[in-house]
């Protein structure tokens, strides 16, 4: 086993600004892979954390298992409300996508599932944002335009009803 080197404290702000950077390469590895050096020199950096969760995500195309539950796992380490919820909606929407692609007779039942939790999640995330943050409703709408434009998008059974197209705010 090769051992990794460390980094100093000092640099964590540019190693941030890299995986930023990364991610939006969409070269998910290097920017998880700077997070864990991040992480590991200061392990409770928040910024660090959220963007390896993002890094994950965007492996969930190419492997969804087990980048799912790696990315599941960093939601305790959050340290507020808002993010641990707005985060778990994130990580469902992003599920939610990744079935809606394949081609597979359930896979819109299976999406439109995963994007109700997403919107249980951003609902829950609502109710702890500060005031101003419309973050949560934002991706809520996203989720719920989704459902609505994509008629493979519904729930299993034919009679169910939608039950996040109440008004919550």
């Amino acid at each position: 086993m090769i051992k990794l080197k460390a980094i100093s404290k000092e640099i964590i702000p540019k190693a941030l600004a890299k995986a930023d950077k990364y991610r939006l390469l969409n070269e998910p590895l290097e920017a998880e892979s700077i997070c864990l050096d991040i992480l590991e020199a200061e392990p409770g950096n928040q910024d660090a954390l959220i963007l390896l969760l993002l890094a994950r995500t965007d492996k969930f195309p190419k492997a969804l298992n087990p980048t799912f539950e790696e990315a599941r796992e960093l939601l305790p380490r959050l340290s507020d409300q808002f993010c641990k919820a707005y985060y778990s909606g994130v990580i469902y929407e992003r599920r939610a996508k990744v079935h809606m692609e394949r081609d597979d007779p359930r896979s819109g039942h299976i999406a439109y599932d995963w994007f109700v939790k997403a919107m249980e999640a951003y609902r829950e995330a609502w109710t702890t944002c500060s005031p101003g943050n419309e973050e949560a409703v934002l991706r809520w709408n996203t989720c719920a335009r989704i459902i609505n434009q994509n008629p493979d998008v519904h729930p299993a059974e034919s009679d169910a009803t939608m039950p996040m197209l109440d008004d919550w705010q």
